[in-house]
């Protein structure tokens, strides 16, 4: 809401919600086969919603960050997350998560929940 397409009266026309992003990524994943990885944007959309995207295509949930000001300087809830919550939300989408390097070969894989610390 905190940018100029937020607060114009355009946004109902051209404004993305939760099922658009789906749906978008869903044809993109269709039509562009010559992208190997799609990467939710929890950041942008919510955790809910990039779990969402797992199944709707994406293959990256994204990833923990250091510093984050562009998303919350536009006004989104949240911007942040650990790997435990990062892992829990792409589980409970009913995936394995996996730590990947930058040429998205997998590291290793989380295949039991981290224990907590206590």
């Amino acid at each position: 809401m905190r940018t100029s397409l937020g607060s114009s009266r355009f946004r109902p026309q051209f404004g993305a919600g939760p099922e658009a992003y789906l749906r978008q990524l869903a044809l993109a994943r269709l039509y562009l086969d010559n992208f190997a990885h799609f990467q939710a944007s929890w950041p942008t959309m919510g955790p809910e919603v990039a779990a969402q995207a797992l199944r709707a295509g994406a293959d990256d949930f994204g990833s923990t960050m250091l510093e984050e000001n562009v998303v919350s300087a536009a006004g989104t809830v949240r911007t942040r997350m650990d790997a435990a919550e990062i892992q829990a939300a792409i589980r409970a989408a009913g995936f394995v998560p996996a730590e990947r390097d930058t040429r998205y070969r997998i590291r290793r894989e989380f295949r039991e929940p981290a224990a907590v610390a206590g």
